[in-house]
This record gives C-alpha cells, sequence and structure tokens, in this order.
C-alpha cells in the first residue's frame, strides 16, 4: 500500500482491511484454480475507490483446490490484525453461483444484534459483498465455486479485542467499510477534526451536523437530505468537538447518530469509545424502568450485548418512548457542557438506517438547513 496521510508533518502510510486481504485472497486462488498457474499479485478493487495491487504468498495446488494468502498490512495504524495471514482455499462446485464460509481463526456469531445472523461466520456485509464482487469477475459464466476463509492464529489475536464481549468466538471478524485502513494518533486525529471545523467556520457557517461515522454520513446523507459541506466526523470525540464548536462560534449543532453512540451522549459521556465508558444496557435499564418496564424486561435490557439486541426487546414491548428520552437528553447534556451558548438537536437513527426519534432542537435546525437559511 503506498497511499499515505501527512499529519502535523509527519508521513505516516495507509495500509489495507482484513476485507480487502480476503477479496483479494478468494479472487486469486479462484483465478488460479481456472487458469492452472500461479499469479504473484492480484488486484481489487476498494469501496473508498482506491484500486490495490496486493502480493499472493502461500500459493499451494491441491486435488481440485487452491489455497493463497493475503498478508494483512495496516500501515501506520496501530492494528492487532497487522501481519496476519488471510487465506483463502477455493474449489469449483457443480453448483453455479458463489459460495463462502469460514474455517480456522475466524469468529462465529453467537448474539444477535449484529449486522451479521446468530451461526454464521463473522464476515461484515461490505467484505462479503467485496469477495463476491471479485470473484464474480473471474469465475466463469455458469460456473460454481466454495470459498473458505481462514486466517491461523486469529483465535490468539481475537482474545485481545471486543469480539468476546460481542459473542463473536473463535477468532477475528473480516471488516472494512472503505477497504482502506486510514492511520491516525488520536490527537493527531483529534487535530484534524478541529482544523476541519476551523475550516467550516471560516466559510461563515454558524450550524453544522455531528455525525459519528460512515453509518451516520449515510443517514445524514440519504434520509435527512442533508449536503456533505455541514457534516462533520466527530468519531467518539464528542465532548472535545463540543468545545471547539464553542472556541469558534457556532451557534446551531445538530447531533445524527446510532443508538450504540447517542445512549451514551444522553447520560453526559463525551468520550464514547468503549474502553473510556461502556454504560449502554445500564443506561437503557434505567430507561426502560422509567418508562414503566416490567422487571423482567429491564432485566432482559440490561444483559444483552450489543444496542441492537436491546432495540429488539424495546419495540417488542412498546418502549419506544425510550428514543424520545435519548434524544432529548443529548440535545440537555451537550447544552449544559457547553453553558447553553450553542442550540443543539438530536436524531436517533437504528442499523436499518430507520429513523427513530428526533427532537424539536432538529426539526428546527433542519429545516433552517433546508431552506438554505442555514447562516446570518
Amino acid at each position: 500500500m503506498q497511499g499515505y496521510v501527512t499529519v502535523r508533518g509527519k508521513k505516516l502510510r495507509k495500509g489495507y482491511t482484513t476485507g480487502s486481504c480476503a477479496a483479494a485472497a478468494s479472487k486469486a486462488a479462484v483465478s488460479m484454480l481456472i487458469i492452472g498457474e500461479k499469479l504473484k499479485s492480484i488486484a481489487i478493487d476498494t469501496p473508498a475507490g482506491v484500486k490495490l495491487e496486493l502480493e499472493i504468498v502461500d500459493i499451494e495446488f491441491g486435488q481440485g483446490y487452491v489455497k493463497c494468502a493475503v498478508v494483512k498490512d495496516g500501515g501506520d495504524d496501530p492494528d492487532l490484525t497487522h501481519g496476519l495471514k488471510i487465506f483463502s482455499q477455493a474449489f469449483l462446485t457443480e453448483q453455479p453461483g458463489i459460495k463462502v464460509s469460514a474455517g480456522e481463526g475466524i469468529g462465529k456469531v453467537t448474539l444477535p444484534g449484529l449486522k451479521v445472523a446468530v451461526g454464521e461466520p463473522a464476515i461484515n456485509p461490505i467484505p462479503m459483498k467485496m469477495i463476491r464482487k471479485e470473484v464474480g469477475e473471474v469465475l466463469p459464466a455458469g460456473r460454481g465455486v466454495e470459498i473458505i476463509l481462514s486466517v491461523p492464529g486469529g483465535d490468539k489475536i481475537a482474545a485481545k479485542t471486543f469480539n468476546p464481549k460481542l459473542g463473536i468466538v473463535g477468532g477475528i471478524s473480516i471488516l472494512g467499510t472503505t477497504g482502506i485502513v486510514n492511520p491516525m494518533s488520536e490527537e493527531a486525529w483529534k487535530e484534524s477534526l478541529a482544523l476541519e471545523l476551523r475550516v467550516m467556520a471560516a466559510k461563515g457557517l454558524r450550524r453544522a451536523v455531528y455525525i459519528f461515522g460512515n453509518y451516520g454520513e449515510d443517514f445524514a446523507v440519504k434520509k435527512l437530505g442533508l449536503k456533505q459541506e455541514y457534516l462533520i466526523k466527530v468519531s467518539n470525540f464528542m465532548g472535545f468537538m463540543l468545545d471547539k464548536a464553542v472556541e469558534y462560534g457556532f451557534e446551531e449543532i445538530l447531533i445524527v447518530g446510532h443508538l450504540g453512540k447517542l445512549i451514551k451522549v444522553a447520560a453526559g459521556i463525551f468520550q464514547t469509545h468503549s474502553r473510556f465508558a461502556d454504560a449502554r444496557m445500564e443506561i437503557l435499564a434505567a430507561y426502560a424502568a422509567l418508562e414503566g418496564a416490567e422487571y423482567s424486561i429491564v432485566s432482559s435490557v440490561y444483559d444483552c450485548k450489543t444496542t441492537e439486541a436491546a432495540l429488539n426487546i424495546i419495540k417488542k414491548n412498546g418502549l419506544e418512548g425510550i428514543f424520545s428520552r435519548i434524544v432529548a437528553n443529548v440535545s440537555k447534556r451537550c447544552s449544559d457542557y457547553t453553558w447553553q451558548k450553542i442550540k443543539f438537536g438530536a436524531v436517533l437513527f437504528d442499523s436499518d438506517n430507520e429513523l427513530l426519534a428526533a427532537d424539536k432542537g432538529a426539526q428546527d435546525i433542519l429545516q433552517h438547513i433546508r431552506s438554505k437559511r442555514n447562516e446570518p
């Protein structure tokens, strides 16, 4: 990977995700199975729009199969999976189509609430889509192939991650929403976010939309119809970015987020990374009790491992009032944090990109932005 980012004058090399590795290894294995010759490298496309040419290693031709690997490269980003070999073994089948399964070192989902169904290997939807796309480009029409992914040593690495807490057992997850790893230290990351906000202020903007990441961006653009110029990804640094908003003179901020992030802000947690604070279930259980839920329901919410699992219980038991509490408390907490110098609104959505709640402040700010009365 030859891409770089520059942070505070320091050049940091980008990397590529486990999803990109799996897609490349799978494409290479199928290609070699078809042509009967070894390949030194393979090219794939990534959702980020970057084309990668990745080296193929540990090639093995067997009876009716080809197996090979791509070495995970996290660039200059601290990455537990850096250096792991992501293997793909391909077999031609009588049944047309592409079947993908997982072997050694790749986890299995055991609890509800994730993007992958219980019992399935922990291969996220975007990497799975990448694998199918790349393999489909080299698999002859009408032919079928079975692909088995594996990551030797993945079980030991996974024990150092949050996978066990999420109910993913036996190995790592195959991840990546863009296919590319962008390295950045926490302080450098915060500095870059502050710079982006300062640039917005310099353009005369006095309203901004805070999102936490790619999912929030997708919802804000596609569901709320907001322009990119108002959006800024704050990652886990909500408190830091609220301080900067005051410093740069912003007047209104709309916060758009998924349940897992907004529930923390609603409780006054302004650094939302789980290693700083993870009281999501305690907060949701308390809100369920405030909505009048019976003890058994409150206990069920508390015992959930993911907010998506808790969300299912909330909806099943008619506790949607929790959503209104969350957005109202997000706005209040942020207003108090900034000494009432900024007006706030909050929008809550779920993993299916469906709106769960929006408070009055959010409706006002959205109206201002959409009517192009955003700035004085």
